[in-house]
């Protein structure tokens, strides 16, 4: 098994943010860290890099700076770093294949400035044969934990308990990589696991379509069955993780936005990828991208079949 913590670095601010997450976990669990950074040649030097300074030697610099960064933070991290002469998506999907888990920077948040179509990460977090976390700029460490009670130093917040990870469920299309991720990410922060499954009532009259009327509320023994077939899925991973702490949200509604609305004080949340080999490009799905757009917390997007 792969035991490696991999995060990409293009000098932006949520790079940043995400190789300190990064180099936390890989702490976390016991694996080894790997920092990487592409560059490119350009016919003409790129607008970022300093007048007198060649592409190679500002990342170089880029690179060196935040190995010094992350190691300020955690001294007895071992970090390796990689400097790729490749573009970023190749370099970063190449460091994937080798990697149990990627971390990346992700841009902005909203309905305007939200996760941005076409991004090296949106491309990337689509094509990666590894987990994928993504972790907005200015996302700490502390933020990952409960907020500190009267009296305690700032010094002492990663003693505080952690924020609960939330789980996406799809009761129809369960697997064990998202799961298993889940759970066990929920094991390693001492907190509790909080999985929604939201659900669709069918529509009234003859099937989907333009001309189809809008389905009724969900009865009573529609949402029984729903949460019946939640307690059937998680019940072999609760008798795996007794000591992580389980509750289950079961609402009739679309599922990307009842993520995102139970995802409010999240440490970390957990959305599947489902992979098709047949086709070509980033694909995250629709509950996976509203999630990406929207959610503050750090997000793991695991990719199953």
């Amino acid at each position: 098994m792969l035991r490696n913590v991999t995060a990409g670095i293009d000098g932006s601010p949520e790079s940043l943010a995400a190789a300190h997450w990064a180099g936390q976990e890989a702490l976390r669990r016991g694996a080894g860290f790997t920092l990487v950074h592409a560059w490119f040649p350009h016919p003409r030097p790129a607008p970022y890099v300093p007048l007198g300074t060649s592409e190679r030697g500002w990342a170089e610099v880029v690179l060196k700076e935040a190995v010094h960064s992350v190691h300020a933070a955690h001294p007895g991290l071992e970090i390796t770093r990689r400097l790729v002469r490749d573009t970023p998506v190749s370099a970063l999907l190449e460091a994937a294949g080798e990697a149990e888990l990627l971390v990346l920077g992700s841009l902005g948040l909203g309905s305007v400035t939200g996760f941005v179509t076409g991004s090296v990460s949106h491309r990337v977090v689509g094509r990666a044969p590894c987990p994928v976390v993504l972790v907005r700029a200015g996302q700490s460490t502390a933020a990952e934990h409960l907020p500190a009670v009267d009296g305690v130093a700032p010094e002492e917040i990663p003693q505080t308990p952690f924020r609960a990870v939330v789980l996406g469920l799809d009761t129809a299309h369960p697997c064990d990589e998202l799961l298993q991720f889940a759970f066990d990410a929920a094991r390693r922060r001492d907190t509790g696991l909080r999985v929604v499954h939201a659900f669709r009532a069918p529509p009234a009259g003859p099937g989907p379509g333009p001309g189809a009327a809008p389905g009724p509320a969900a009865g009573p023994e529609v949402l029984a069955a729903e949460e019946r077939a939640v307690t059937a899925v998680l019940r072999p991973w609760c008798e795996k993780y007794p000591g992580v702490p389980v509750t289950r949200t079961v609402v009739e509604g679309r599922p990307g936005a009842e993520l995102v609305r139970a995802a409010t004080g999240a440490g970390l949340v957990v959305v599947g990828r489902r992979t098709d080999g047949g086709r070509i490009g980033a694909h995250t799905g629709p509950v996976a991208h509203a999630v990406l757009h929207h959610v503050t917390a750090p997000v793991a997007v695991v990719p199953h079949a």
